[in-house]
């Protein structure tokens, strides 16, 4: 009997309280697991973004967990569909106890791929495979982590010189940090980061989407913000993660740049996480090249490269929803131009379908 014979790829019922507590036992005692593995993130996309989800989980003889793939069906008038792992996350592919068991999930992923009428399956990590129809990307993403200091004077002085200067300077204008997840977090953040992204030209996500995943992860995510003179001038909700803190979606408005908003806002969440226990920060993802990869560095983070893969079948190319591509240049511009009521009340419709 060969490998794949033993192994039985399920999808786990995530209503089902001890089938979504046994797949997350699976997910924190693996050492490649991420956030983006756990059941709460993918019922956190299914109840604020309205896609169906599809936890894969494998299981061997003895019905015991060795593999998960979390797959949602993300759909588009604009972007068509796609089967994921992990929507709206940086990672969250196949994580399994080895590659035969991984190719076993994916082999199930393609057939839901093709059963929900998805052009592209889309993995973010984890086991990625080779071979006929696969497109393969070790080149676009970049990420960036490091170990944080114990203490404020040991965190400037990891900071580059140059960098450093910028975070001192925002030390003297009287700007104010707060924490927390309720409801005035939570209304002054996403004012901050519909504004952030509005200016780079991208759609804003849906304000569910960020309350879902701060109601289900608990104590695992919250929000810092910046305020000027008690206004609202960067903000950023995080994710912790075995002693890592990761600043997920974050942003500034127009004035943070003046008051140095975001240096300060991320030399605190640093502060903040090494007091809650963490030991890393984990600077997100960026695309190569980019501004935002040169900041990361700025703050003497080293690059690292990401991998992902997608499948089209038919040797069609898969979905494009990066907003760097010249297809979308045009869109870019036009979207910064909007009045920012008009694209924040369209932009979360059009969001939900980048997945």
């Amino acid at each position: 009997m060969t490998r794949s014979e033993q192994v039985t790829v399920k999808a786990v019922d995530l209503n089902d309280l001890q089938s979504a507590a046994t797949a997350d036992a699976y997910v924190r005692s693996h050492n490649d697991a991420t956030p983006f593995h756990l059941t709460a993130w993918s019922q956190a996309v299914a109840s604020s973004c309205g896609h169906d989800n599809h936890f894969l989980a494998a299981y061997d003889a003895t019905n015991r967990v060795i593999g998960v793939l979390p797959l949602t069906v993300v759909h588009s008038p604009l972007f068509g569909r796609a089967l994921v792992a992990s929507a709206f996350a940086i990672g969250g592919g196949v994580l399994a106890d080895d590659a035969l068991i991984a190719e076993q999930l994916i082999v199930d992923a393609l057939a839901l791929s093709e059963k929900y009428s998805c052009a592209t399956l889309e993995l973010r990590g984890g086991l990625l495979p080779n071979g006929e129809n696969w497109h393969r990307d070790d080149d676009t993403y970049l990420g960036f982590v490091r170990a944080l200091a114990q203490d404020d004077d040991a965190e400037l002085l990891a900071i580059p010189r140059k960098q450093r200067a910028e975070v001192r300077r925002a030390f003297g204008f009287g700007l104010t940090i707060e924490t927390g997840i309720a409801e005035r977090d939570r209304a002054a953040h996403y004012d901050v980061y519909s504004q952030s992204v509005h200016n780079l030209g991208t759609p804003v996500f849906p304000r569910e989407l960020f309350d879902a995943v701060l109601d289900r992860f608990g104590g695992e995510a919250d929000i810092l913000i910046v305020r000027h003179e008690g206004r609202a001038i960067a903000s950023v909700l995080s994710l912790y993660w075995r002693g890592t803190v990761m600043p997920y979606w974050g942003g500034g408005t127009r004035d943070a740049r003046t008051w140095r908003g975001n240096d300060l806002m991320y030399f605190a969440l640093m502060r903040h996480a090494a007091q809650k226990g963490c030991h890393a920060f984990d600077f997100g993802r960026s695309k190569a090249g980019t501004g935002p990869a040169a900041f990361k560095r700025n703050w003497g983070f080293e690059a690292t490269r990401l991998s992902y893969a997608k499948y089209a079948a038919n040797g069609e190319a898969p979905r494009d929803i990066n907003p760097l591509s010249s297809k979308y240049r045009l869109q870019v511009s036009l979207w910064q131009k909007l009045p920012l009521w008009v694209a924040n009340r369209v932009g979360p419709h059009i969001a939900k379908g980048l997945g």
